[in-house]
């Protein structure tokens, strides 16, 4: 039988105090970003398990959670945010509680209409699953007068607790495996502005470029959905420029799924003359066998996430922050080596 890992395993290995590994796998403050990452890539090495069963014990209550999503993220066959409201809904019953699920349809969010489940006095305190408008974002924050955090969405306004992936450090990481593929013409499929976790694969795709010295091309910039919206563009509608790059990094696999069969259709071959990477790791089709991405930790986030919220409606004046959970590169065959890495500057 394996030897179950204790905190203070953890913080030998990395010469802290189990005090500070607890703080740092539990969102709190006093630890600082670099360390944080590191205490919580070693635990899930290790195999770190929360004990779950003697929290449940500690607070023998069960509490009703609502998740809280915009309906356009459920519009196309599998759904990143389906599988991941599913990990929360495990996450929940694990300690004793429920997690309900609420779709926020288009108009109500630009009507500012309060969840339902909120409205009716039904959930004890919400996780918001992704981004929704500015506007509205602001609007349930002040207006549901419940414990709130962010799952996959940066914290907004007054609301600064939230359970994210590294998408920054992943887009780096996925574009400085093309780089090192020697590709040096990349392109980047995602709409800018519209969420958090696009943005920031964006910009770690971005400081990739700029360590080596490569301008970055605004013409292989490629929507893969409208602004206002964020409802996705399909495949027919990819605009490509008319001098195409050898390799595109797609914010979602999603995206790369659209993109592969609108190159396809155009006579490419992938990777034979354009290659391909993705993020998420998370479909299951014909293209996630190929597909090189970038795979995020679904169960822990959600898991992670419950236990915030549980935290905050425990004691509404506790903060945690923001909790970075690292993912892991995923390497197939939907990337080309064209020549020498591209080296940094």
């Amino acid at each position: 039988m394996s030897k179950t890992v204790k905190l203070a395993d953890i913080g030998e290995r990395l010469g802290v105090s189990a005090v500070t590994v607890s703080k740092a796998l539990s969102g709190q403050k006093g630890v600082s970003e670099e360390m944080r990452g590191k205490i919580t890539a070693l635990a899930e090495e290790m195999g770190y398990v929360r004990n779950t069963a003697r929290l449940s014990r500690k607070e023998n209550k069960s509490y009703t959670i609502g998740v809280f999503v915009s309906e356009q993220y459920f519009d196309r066959g599998q759904s990143f945010y389906s599988k991941l409201y599913q990990e929360v809904a495990r996450a929940a019953q694990a300690v004793g509680s429920t997690a309900v699920l609420e779709l926020i349809g288009y108009d109500r969010e630009q009507r500012n209409v309060i969840p339902q489940l909120a409205y009716a006095g039904k959930v004890d305190g919400v996780i918001i699953l992704g981004d929704f408008s500015r506007s509205y974002g602001r609007f349930m924050e002040n207006n549901l007068g419940l414990p709130l955090i962010y799952l996959d969405a940066n914290g907004r306004f007054d609301v600064h607790d939230s359970v994210v992936s590294n998408n920054l450090l992943g887009g780096y990481e996925m574009t400085s495996y093309l780089l090192n593929m020697g590709h040096s013409r990349i392109g980047f499929v995602g709409t800018r502005l519209v969420t958090d976790s696009i943005d920031d694969r964006f910009l770690g795709y971005y400081k990739a470029l700029m360590e080596r010295g490569i301008p970055l091309r605004e013409d292989w910039i490629i929507k893969d959905r409208e602004w206002n919206r964020n409802v996705r563009i399909y495949q027919k509608n990819f605009q490509f420029p008319e001098e195409m790059p050898t390799a595109f990094f797609c914010n979602c696999d999603l995206t790369a799924d659209m993109l592969v069969h609108k190159l396809t259709e155009r006579g490419y071959r992938v990777p034979d003359d354009i290659s391909v990477v993705g993020y998420d790791h998370y479909l299951d089709t014909e293209l996630a066998q190929t597909l090189t991405t970038y795979e995020i930790s679904q169960s822990r986030m959600a898991r992670e996430a419950v236990h915030m919220i549980l935290r905050k409606i425990r004691d509404p004046r506790s903060e945690s922050g923001t909790l970075v959970i690292p993912g892991k590169f995923i390497e197939k065959s939907s990337v080309k080596k064209i020549g020498p890495a591209i080296k940094k500057i």
